[in-house]
């Protein structure tokens, strides 16, 4: 794990949730939902299939847009958690703020016309803002004295904090009916920090947190210390995750909105667009092939165990070794977005409706695309066993689903 990875409190690291009732075999299903702005309804879409599905996680930690998402499923009722997450997503890409760069986009349908649209409706959303989220400041920033409020950043984000507490119960996120973690950096530290309701309560200001992103966004203040947006250190909390020892086989969805695969740029647009793939994709492959290194160690020490004399299984050294073997299974299932061709480096402030409703409808189908694939919510049959599968990431046709990049 990450060395700035480090834990607000040592109780972040309980288990992960009680087992409930669902479609799976798996006894903790844990929802990982990554920041990308815009890119966001795409997680709701995977969300509304899961939930058909009747694939009910246990644990949701989510980074910027994806703590946005986790906060208004965590905290709703299973019968309203779609509604809830379609009437923010609906709030935010509100036809009318977008001008007359909204009914464009119902005309014009090849790649270069709708690139241009996309462009000049994301032209909008940074001239005047996103309803319910955030509006610009007025002055800007660099007409304000230094230390002055406003002036470390683009626009003010206040008007998240009613929205926020209108779409989520924060009683429920709280009552702990499911674990809830959120990622944020520390500005005076750099470490990352997470706001976990196994420790923490939480409200609005952690949501916020985790999604300021500078210089767009100032940072938020929580008990005296100052956090920005998750995603300058780590775009994922799947670290934070598999991390925390639970003894409960896990199926894990990853839900990323950048993808760490591309294509040479071949323009300085292009290149504004692979920067912030390589800067905000998750490494899932990383992750995941040190934790499959982990649990080879921890089977190791096992059938070590079962054959040591029981004077040398009761010392110390050998006891530490057991309380740190973790004997669950994983399923870790990676979805990713990916973009259409006319999307450009503006494509996680580009709220327009007809883009979110894409970004929705494509979540949805590459959730039940996953879905389709029983293996997916099949455990594996080992001790310690760790199976990653991704179906979404395009791969030649001879190329299995299972153990994908």
């Amino acid at each position: 794990m990450n060395s700035r990875l480090q834990p607000r409190r040592r109780g972040a690291v309980a288990p992960a949730e009680h087992p409930k009732a669902n479609a799976t075999a798996f006894e903790s299903v844990a929802l990982l939902l990554q920041g990308g702005g815009a890119l966001g309804a795409y997680q709701a879409g995977v969300y509304e299939a899961l939930l058909d599905a009747n694939v009910e996680p246990t644990w949701i930690a989510g980074i910027s847009i994806g703590a946005i998402n986790s906060a208004i499923i965590a905290g709703n009722p299973r019968e309203h958690r779609v509604a809830k997450l379609r009437a923010f997503w609906e709030l935010v890409s509100q036809p009318r703020d977008c001008g007359w760069v909204s009914g464009w986009t119902d005309l014009l349908n090849g790649d270069a016309a709708r690139g241009w649209v996309n462009q000049l409706s994301a032209g909008q959303i940074a001239a005047k803002g996103v309803p319910g989220f955030f509006t610009p400041r007025a002055p800007p920033p660099f007409l304000r004295l230094a230390g002055a409020p406003g002036a470390t950043s683009w626009y003010d984000t206040s008007a998240l904090k009613p929205t926020l507490e209108r779409l989520v119960d924060f009683d429920r996120i709280n009552a702990r009916t499911m674990r809830f973690s959120v990622g944020a950096v520390n500005v005076r530290s750099g470490n990352f920090a997470y706001f976990d309701n196994e420790t923490d309560t939480i409200g609005p200001e952690h949501i916020m947190a985790s999604g300021a992103l500078p210089p767009a966004f100032d940072a938020v203040e929580i008990d005296g210390e100052f956090y920005w947006d998750g995603g300058m250190v780590s775009n994922t909390p799947l670290d934070w995750v598999l991390s925390a020892r639970s003894d409960l086989d896990t199926l894990i969805f990853q839900v990323d909105l950048w993808s760490a695969q591309g294509v040479l740029p071949r323009d300085l647009s292009e290149v504004a667009v692979r920067m912030k793939e390589v800067q905000f994709s998750s490494r899932t492959r990383a992750a995941t092939d040190s934790f499959k290194r982990i649990q080879k160690l921890r089977a190791a020490f096992n059938e070590l165990l079962a054959q040591m004399p029981p004077q040398l299984a009761a010392t110390p050294q050998a006891q530490l070794l057991a309380q740190a073997s973790d004997p669950a299974v994983y399923n870790i299932v990676q979805l990713v977005y990916r973009s259409a061709t006319y999307e450009g480096q503006s494509k996680d402030y580009e709220f327009s409706r007809r883009t979110m409703e894409e970004h929705w409808d494509a979540g949805r189908r590459d959730a039940l695309l996953t879905l389709a694939h029983p293996e997916v919510l099949t455990p594996p049959t080992a001790a310690h066993s760790v199976q990653t599968f991704d179906f979404t990431t395009p791969k030649p046709a001879s190329s299995p689903g299972k153990d994908r990049p």
